[in-house]
């Protein structure tokens, strides 16, 4: 089970690390022209949300990495997963299906993380 963990968790910090620069360093046009939900948000908001996901994305695996402060990660986790709520509902308000599948996917993944690092796997 925590080898489970471990490798969901790396796959996990990959995405959102990935996701969360991607929202810093493009331009708000830009990422309006390839994912479209930008739009209905300022570029600050749009920042905010990659810092978050980048922060959430190291916090998933540096914690227990390192073993300073380990508690973090399944805090990450939740944090992450709070995330992919608010991404669910702006992709039902905006009818996109494909994506809610893949937001309920993520959510299911990181609850099982918080789950796993809370309880009988904490490190």
């Amino acid at each position: 089970m925590n080898t489970a963990l471990w490798v969901i968790q790396g796959l996990l910090a990959v995405a959102f690390v990935a996701a969360g620069t991607m929202k810093l360093t493009q331009a708000h046009g830009k990422l309006a022209e390839q994912m479209g939900w930008p739009k209905d948000f300022s570029p600050g908001i749009v920042k905010l949300i990659g810092g978050l996901e980048l922060l959430g994305g190291v916090g998933l695996i540096l914690p227990s990495l390192t073993g300073v402060a380990p508690i973090l990660t399944p805090i990450a986790a939740v944090g992450l997963a709070v995330i992919q709520v608010g991404a669910v509902v702006v992709h039902m308000r905006r009818k996109e299906t494909p994506m809610l599948i893949a937001n309920l996917v993520l959510i299911a993944l990181l609850v099982f993380v918080a789950w796993g690092r809370f309880g009988d796997y904490a490190l």
